[in-house]
């Protein structure tokens, strides 16, 4: 038996290795085979690693990794109440798009708080950087490093993106340089990704695998073209899980443009307090869609007063584009330079109407000063709302004196003690000289009483 068993395996084998292998045997005409490798080669160079160093507060008794800027932007860390400074060092990818100017695009938090910025090239060069100038509410930083030979990626229109269109990132993932990865663009316009309040959102989501140390690099169209800067994920553990987000580049290119220029973006508003239409406002002013953004305040004094428009007005369309949501037009409007003239389509008693407004500066908002009337008030950035009465906190930057105190966006301060508040000038009023402040203010649904010492 065991005799037979062994002679039919060698029969096997015999008849195997008489056996040609055609498969195995290119044809000689074959077709070369699809690949992103021609496109990858001839962009990957600008594409670069950036190390950085700097100080940071240190929050006692928290893990090290969760002081990655990566991590501390899209993972729950809340500030320590006395934190220390140490030092740290860090890890992101950027884009060149001006090699004469030696202009480099990344995250503004891959270079928050640094000190030194070191970048490295494909072919391992590696030489220092200075920051031009960041877009916070953007997540944008505009880098610069003269040097010879550098090579600039084209920016594509990610106006022109559709879901379903392939795209390519190349970044630094965990210190790995120079590393591709392909996937789909998944969704557009995504909103309420950014964790920093008042950001600016119209994020790119895709497939393509996205980590820590992708942070600021390229996210290409198959033309070889930036049309994204790589930015967050969606993970609850750090690793990725098939959903990441990129700036679009008509947004990197708006903020870079006013970077080279001023230093900083000086963002216009228009000075109206904003909703989305949800299926209760549509049934309540009469709508067939839920697309738009309902005027619930205007500003004195403001843009949209001058234009005419008023409370209960519904805003549709920005020069002529749709607008589907109150945060669609807020990133609309904020892109836009102060004194760019704006045509708005709007609905009024069910009517349609279109109106011509100049994007006014940001003088609507009060936060400068703050600090000297009561300190733990420093950080806090705070608004009118004409109509509805009161003062709300647009942003409050993270572990500012303001967020210790237990301020957050979105909060609606009606009164101080028991004095009322009504605007800014009253809040001022009120606030100042007091040692220890009791703010009212509506969360939600909910109202608090918060002191503030």
């Amino acid at each position: 038996m065991n005799l037979r068993l062994k002679f039919a395996e060698a029969a096997l084998a015999a008849a195997f290795i008489s056996t040609p292998v055609y498969a195995l045997t290119p044809a000689p005409d074959a077709s070369p085979l699809p690949s992103l490798a021609p496109m990858v080669k001839r962009i990957s160079p600008s594409v670069v690693n950036i190390a950085t160093r700097g100080t940071i507060k240190d929050r006692s008794g928290r893990n090290r990794l969760l002081e990655d800027p990566f991590f501390r932007r899209f993972f729950d860390t809340p500030p320590d109440a006395r934190p220390r400074e140490r030092q740290f060092q860090s890890a992101g990818s950027g884009v060149i798009v001006d090699a004469k100017n030696g202009y480099i695009i990344t995250n503004h938090h891959v270079v928050e708080n640094a000190t030194e910025i070191t970048i490295t090239l494909l072919d391992n060069r590696t030489f220092s950087a200075k920051v031009i100038g960041t877009d916070e509410g953007a997540d944008i930083a505009l880098l610069q490093a003269k040097q010879p030979h550098l090579v600039a990626m084209a920016l594509g229109d990610s106006a022109k993106l559709e879901v379903g269109d392939y795209v390519v990132a190349i970044g630094n993932p965990f210190g790995l340089q120079h590393t591709v990865t392909a996937g789909i663009v998944s969704a557009l316009g995504r909103t309420g990704i950014n964790p920093e309040p008042g950001g600016y959102e119209d994020f790119i989501q895709t497939d393509a695998s996205i980590n820590p140390g992708n942070s600021g690099g390229a996210l290409v169209n198959l033309r070889g073209e930036l049309v994204g800067i790589n930015s967050a994920i969606l993970s609850g553990s750090g690793g990725n899980i098939g959903i990441g987000f990129a700036i679009p580049v008509n947004m990197v290119r708006s903020s870079m443009d006013q970077l080279i220029k001023f230093g900083q973006v000086k963002r216009g508003i228009l000075g109206v307090q904003l909703y989305s239409i949800n299926a209760d406002i549509a049934k309540e002013f009469g709508l067939t869609e839920t697309n738009g953004a309902l005027v619930a305040g205007v500003a004195q004094g403001s843009s949209a007063e001058r234009a005419g428009i008023k409370t209960g007005d519904i805003i549709i369309s920005l020069n002529g584009n749709t607008m589907k949501t109150s945060g669609e037009l807020r990133n609309a409007i904020g892109m836009l330079h102060v004194g760019d003239k704006v045509e708005l389509g709007l609905l009024r008693d069910g009517k349609p109407r279109n109106v011509t407004a100049l994007i006014g500066e940001r003088g609507d908002v009060e936060s400068a000063g703050l600090a000297e009337f009561n300190k733990n008030l420093e950080g806090a950035e705070l608004a009118d709302v004409p109509d509805e009465g009161g003062v709300v906190v647009n942003r409050v930057q993270e572990a500012s004196a303001a967020a210790q105190s237990g301020l957050r966006a979105g909060d609606l301060i009606v009164a101080v003690g028991r004095t009322p508040v009504t605007n800014m000038r009253s809040f001022r009023e009120a606030v100042k000289g007091a040692s220890v402040l009791l703010l009212r203010v509506r969360r939600g649904s909910d109202t608090l009483l918060l002191p503030i010492r």
